[in-house]
């Protein structure tokens, strides 16, 4: 995290319109502390966004890999079959 990019609560009071410009610019986000202490992070929607459709996939794969360690799978063989048999339905 570049050290420009840390800033205290106040600052960010102080010049809202700047830091929302600077965000929608250049879509790195600002650490924001109180006390010294670094207590949020402030982000563009589009970056977060992006990081939830990211955690929705990871998500998606621990779940797949729970499945088939759990035995949870069927056969490419059968599901073609399946798939063809609802496509052909569907007609």
């Amino acid at each position: 995290m570049k050290l420009e990019r840390i800033k205290p609560i106040s600052y960010i009071k102080a010049n809202a319109a700047e830091v929302m410009r600077n965000l929608a610019e250049v879509r790195e986000p600002y650490i924001i502390t109180q006390n010294g202490e670094a207590t949020a992070v402030l982000q563009d929607i589009h970056s977060y966004q992006a990081t939830q459709e990211t955690l929705a996939m990871l998500q998606l794969l621990m779940m797949g890999e729970r499945d088939v360690a759990e035995g949870r799978t069927r056969p490419i063989e059968e599901v073609r079959a399946e798939f063809e048999a609802m496509r052909i339905e569907g007609n």
